[in-house]
Protein backbone atom coordinates (compact mmCIF):
# COMPACT_ATOMS: atom_id res chain seq x y z
CA UNK A 1 0.00 0.00 0.00
CA UNK A 2 1.26 3.48 -0.88
CA UNK A 3 0.47 7.11 -0.17
CA UNK A 4 -1.12 8.39 -3.37
CA UNK A 5 -0.19 12.09 -3.48
CA UNK A 6 1.17 15.06 -1.60
CA UNK A 7 4.23 15.37 0.61
CA UNK A 8 4.63 11.59 1.05
CA UNK A 9 3.62 10.55 -2.46
CA UNK A 10 4.59 6.98 -3.40
CA UNK A 11 5.89 6.18 0.11
CA UNK A 12 4.99 2.69 1.24
CA UNK A 13 2.97 2.10 4.36
CA UNK A 14 2.45 -1.16 6.19
CA UNK A 15 -0.76 -3.10 5.95
CA UNK A 16 -2.38 -5.54 8.34
CA UNK A 17 -2.30 -9.17 7.27
CA UNK A 18 -5.52 -11.15 7.34
CA UNK A 19 -9.18 -10.54 6.50
CA UNK A 20 -10.07 -8.49 9.61
CA UNK A 21 -9.11 -5.16 8.06
CA UNK A 22 -10.52 -3.87 4.77
CA UNK A 23 -8.28 -1.03 3.58
CA UNK A 24 -9.87 1.71 1.50
CA UNK A 25 -8.90 0.89 -2.10
CA UNK A 26 -6.32 3.23 -3.67
CA UNK A 27 -8.70 4.36 -6.40
CA UNK A 28 -11.45 5.20 -3.89
CA UNK A 29 -8.93 7.01 -1.66
CA UNK A 30 -7.77 9.01 -4.68
CA UNK A 31 -11.37 9.93 -5.54
CA UNK A 32 -12.03 10.95 -1.92
CA UNK A 33 -9.06 13.29 -1.81
CA UNK A 34 -9.73 14.72 -5.27
CA UNK A 35 -13.10 15.79 -3.84
CA UNK A 36 -11.56 17.07 -0.59
CA UNK A 37 -8.66 18.90 -2.30
CA UNK A 38 -10.05 22.44 -1.86
CA UNK A 39 -10.92 21.78 1.81
CA UNK A 40 -8.05 19.71 3.23
CA UNK A 41 -5.27 22.27 3.80
CA UNK A 42 -4.88 23.21 7.45
CA UNK A 43 -7.79 21.15 8.82
CA UNK A 44 -8.00 18.68 11.66
CA UNK A 45 -8.92 15.31 10.15
CA UNK A 46 -10.27 12.23 11.96
CA UNK A 47 -9.76 8.75 10.54
CA UNK A 48 -12.25 6.64 12.50
CA UNK A 49 -12.01 2.85 12.30
CA UNK A 50 -8.55 3.71 10.97
CA UNK A 51 -7.17 0.23 10.25
CA UNK A 52 -3.74 0.93 8.73
CA UNK A 53 -4.20 4.69 8.99
CA UNK A 54 -3.91 5.08 5.20
CA UNK A 55 -6.74 7.63 4.92
CA UNK A 56 -5.48 9.82 7.75
CA UNK A 57 -1.90 9.61 6.46
CA UNK A 58 -3.15 10.62 3.01
CA UNK A 59 -4.88 13.63 4.62
CA UNK A 60 -1.62 14.64 6.34
CA UNK A 61 0.32 14.14 3.11
CA UNK A 62 -2.09 16.49 1.33
CA UNK A 63 -1.88 19.29 3.90
CA UNK A 64 -4.11 18.51 6.89
CA UNK A 65 -2.74 20.21 10.00
CA UNK A 66 -3.44 17.28 12.34
CA UNK A 67 -4.99 13.82 12.14
CA UNK A 68 -6.69 11.72 14.79
CA UNK A 69 -6.58 7.95 14.27
CA UNK A 70 -9.37 6.17 16.16
CA UNK A 71 -9.10 2.40 16.32
CA UNK A 72 -9.94 -0.46 18.64
CA UNK A 73 -7.72 -3.27 17.31
CA UNK A 74 -4.36 -3.56 19.04
CA UNK A 75 -2.72 -4.95 15.86
CA UNK A 76 -4.07 -2.03 13.83
CA UNK A 77 -2.92 0.50 16.45
CA UNK A 78 0.61 -0.93 16.26
CA UNK A 79 0.63 -0.65 12.44
CA UNK A 80 -0.69 2.93 12.57
CA UNK A 81 2.06 3.92 15.00
CA UNK A 82 4.71 2.21 12.82
CA UNK A 83 3.42 3.98 9.71
CA UNK A 84 3.40 7.37 11.43
CA UNK A 85 6.93 6.82 12.78
CA UNK A 86 8.26 5.72 9.37
CA UNK A 87 6.97 9.00 7.88
CA UNK A 88 7.97 11.05 10.95
CA UNK A 89 4.39 12.22 11.43
CA UNK A 90 4.03 11.62 15.18
CA UNK A 91 3.86 15.35 15.98
CA UNK A 92 0.97 15.89 13.58
CA UNK A 93 -1.00 12.83 14.69
CA UNK A 94 -2.85 11.52 17.71
CA UNK A 95 -3.61 7.80 17.97
CA UNK A 96 -6.64 7.00 20.13
CA UNK A 97 -7.27 3.45 21.31
CA UNK A 98 -10.78 2.27 22.13
CA UNK A 99 -14.25 1.83 20.71
CA UNK A 100 -14.82 4.52 18.09
CA UNK A 101 -18.33 5.36 19.27
CA UNK A 102 -16.90 6.14 22.73
CA UNK A 103 -13.79 8.07 21.60
CA UNK A 104 -15.25 9.93 18.62
CA UNK A 105 -17.13 12.72 20.46
CA UNK A 106 -14.00 13.58 22.49
CA UNK A 107 -11.84 14.25 19.42
CA UNK A 108 -13.64 16.77 17.22
CA UNK A 109 -12.20 17.39 13.78
CA UNK A 110 -13.16 19.59 10.85
CA UNK A 111 -13.44 16.56 8.57
CA UNK A 112 -14.30 13.08 9.84
CA UNK A 113 -13.88 9.92 7.76
CA UNK A 114 -15.64 6.79 9.02
CA UNK A 115 -15.12 3.31 7.65
CA UNK A 116 -16.74 0.85 10.07
CA UNK A 117 -16.76 -2.85 9.22
CA UNK A 118 -19.55 -3.26 6.69
CA UNK A 119 -21.25 -5.96 8.77
CA UNK A 120 -21.70 -3.51 11.69
CA UNK A 121 -24.58 -1.57 10.14
CA UNK A 122 -25.74 -0.14 13.48
CA UNK A 123 -22.36 1.58 13.90
CA UNK A 124 -23.15 3.89 10.96
CA UNK A 125 -26.32 5.36 12.46
CA UNK A 126 -24.77 5.59 15.93
CA UNK A 127 -21.66 7.33 14.57
CA UNK A 128 -23.74 9.84 12.59
CA UNK A 129 -25.83 10.59 15.69
CA UNK A 130 -22.67 11.08 17.77
CA UNK A 131 -21.14 13.37 15.14
CA UNK A 132 -24.30 15.44 14.86
CA UNK A 133 -23.47 16.65 18.39
CA UNK A 134 -19.92 17.79 17.47
CA UNK A 135 -18.67 20.83 15.53
CA UNK A 136 -17.42 18.70 12.60
CA UNK A 137 -18.16 20.42 9.31
CA UNK A 138 -17.92 17.43 6.98
CA UNK A 139 -18.49 13.74 7.67
CA UNK A 140 -17.70 11.06 5.10
CA UNK A 141 -18.83 7.45 5.48
CA UNK A 142 -17.42 4.63 3.41
CA UNK A 143 -20.00 1.87 3.07
CA UNK A 144 -21.23 -0.93 0.87
CA UNK A 145 -23.28 0.17 -2.12
CA UNK A 146 -25.94 -2.26 -0.85
CA UNK A 147 -26.29 -0.37 2.42
CA UNK A 148 -28.87 2.37 2.69
CA UNK A 149 -27.99 5.37 4.82
CA UNK A 150 -30.37 8.15 5.82
CA UNK A 151 -30.21 11.43 3.91
CA UNK A 152 -30.50 13.34 7.19
CA UNK A 153 -29.14 12.41 10.62
CA UNK A 154 -30.09 15.05 13.20
CA UNK A 155 -28.08 18.14 12.10
CA UNK A 156 -26.19 16.33 9.31
CA UNK A 157 -27.50 16.22 5.74
CA UNK A 158 -26.11 14.06 2.94
CA UNK A 159 -24.89 16.28 0.12
CA UNK A 160 -23.23 13.73 -2.15
CA UNK A 161 -22.73 10.03 -2.76
CA UNK A 162 -19.95 8.55 -4.88
CA UNK A 163 -19.99 4.88 -5.90
CA UNK A 164 -17.02 2.81 -7.06
CA UNK A 165 -17.29 -0.95 -7.41
CA UNK A 166 -18.81 -2.36 -4.22
CA UNK A 167 -17.93 0.77 -2.21
CA UNK A 168 -19.67 4.06 -1.72
CA UNK A 169 -18.72 7.34 -0.06
CA UNK A 170 -21.53 9.38 1.49
CA UNK A 171 -20.70 13.01 2.30
CA UNK A 172 -22.65 14.74 5.09
CA UNK A 173 -22.53 18.42 6.03
CA UNK A 174 -23.94 20.23 9.01
CA UNK A 175 -27.26 21.87 8.22
CA UNK A 176 -27.54 25.49 9.10
CA UNK A 177 -30.83 26.44 10.66
CA UNK A 178 -33.05 28.44 8.38
CA UNK A 179 -34.87 31.62 9.31
CA UNK A 180 -37.74 31.20 11.75
CA UNK A 181 -41.20 31.65 10.29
Amino acid sequence: MRVIAGEFRSRRIKSIPGPDTRPTPDRLRETLFDILAPRIAGVAFADAYAGTGAVGIEALSRGARHAYFLERSRAALDVIRENLAALQLERRATVIAGPVLVTLPSHPADIVFLDPPYEKEREYAAALDALAQTPSLLVILQHSIRQTLPDVALSLRRIRIVKQGDNALSFFERQTPGPLA
